[in-house]
């Protein structure tokens, strides 16, 4: 089967890689123009052109895929399907009727809840239990297709909005190739229409959100914390100077004489007093140094039991 895929970061990569493997023949890559990246802000392809490249493929990367004469180029290759995972570009309705037997989506979450911008993120942020990938019909409305298939992925304690991105590229990219081999040998797909009366919008970050409030409840702020891991990383206030919270979780026992933002214990990570319930901490990261696990920060920090994070 001729494909075009439309992608562009590190989680479509497993998706293009097991279609490449799986013996179908992608016609044409999309994915965004090489884009400044790094400390000398050097030209730096993405994670899908790099391997696309490594395979040969032909890599397409206009800037819109609106003027007539992109579109003219895509028609050209005369795909039978494309298939979209985190391309960030908006596809015309022309180009989603180019392929013969359609045009399919990898969506980071269990549709229809989170369609949009940060499906993981706000999956792990509202406490959900369990998040997943659906494989969808795509549509010109944002993440409004009927849904092809879908699995779900169950949320711990551990979770971190990177590890849960990790599971759900490998799972998604399963998912695909097995819609498409029930593609290749039925010719046809069935879709299931989305209940609009439940959709949610997973809407984009803003760093605003990752400045912690230590009169919120544990619970909530070691979601916080998990949550913008990698990006943009939980934040307080420590000695003066901002400190980056890359991983905590609820610790045992109930807040007792102390302020919001205190330390109360060192012994196992540094365990800090919410609004209700304690947290522990066991990686940060001070301005301009490395990310440290808790008892090399306690070292280095001098913590003690009674400093305060605000």
């Amino acid at each position: 089967m001729n494909l075009i895929f439309a992608g562009t970061p590190e989680f479509a990569v497993p998706s293009l890689n097991a279609l490449i493997v799986a013996g179908h023949d992608v016609v044409m890559v999309l994915t965004q123009p090489d884009r400044p990246a790094g400390r000398g802000m050097k030209l730096k392809a993405s994670p899908v052109k790099e391997l696309a490249i490594q395979h040969g493929l032909n890599v397409f990367q206009p800037e819109s895929l609106k003027p007539l004469d992109i579109q003219a180029q895509i028609a050209a290759v005369n795909a039978d399907v494309m298939i979209v995972a985190a391309y960030g570009l908006i596809i015309p309705t022309l180009v989603l009727n180019m392929p013969k037997l359609g045009c399919y989506n990898i969506h980071a979450s269990l549709l229809p809840r989170w369609r949009g911008a940060a499906p993981i993120h706000r999956a792990l942020l509202a406490g959900d239990a369990e998040t997943g990938v659906t494989i969808m019909e795509v549509v010109p409305a944002l993440d409004a297709g009927a849904m092809i298939s879908h699995g779900a992925v169950v949320i711990t304690e551990q979770d971190t909005t990177q590890t849960l991105h990790d599971a759900l590229s490998a799972f998604g990219a399963k998912l695909m190739v097995a819609t498409m081999n029930t593609l290749v040998a039925t010719g046809k797909l069935s879709a299931q229409a989305q209940d609009e009366s439940l959709v949610t919008y997973a809407h984009k970050l803003t760093k605003a959100e990752a400045a912690i409030d230590w009169s919120q409840p544990a619970d909530l702020i070691s979601r916080q914390v998990r949550g913008f891991n990698p990006f943009p990383v939980a934040h307080s206030i420590f000695n003066g100077e901002v400190c980056r919270l890359w991983m905590a979780t609820v610790a045992d026992g109930e807040k007792v004489n102390a302020k919001n933002g205190e330390v109360v214990n060192i012994s196992a990570g540094i365990v800090i007093a919410c609004g209700a319930g304690l947290l522990k901490v066991t990686e940060l990261q001070m301005p301009s140094g490395k990310r440290m696990d808790a008892k090399a920060f306690i070292q280095s920090q001098h913590l003690k039991i009674g400093n305060i994070f605000s």
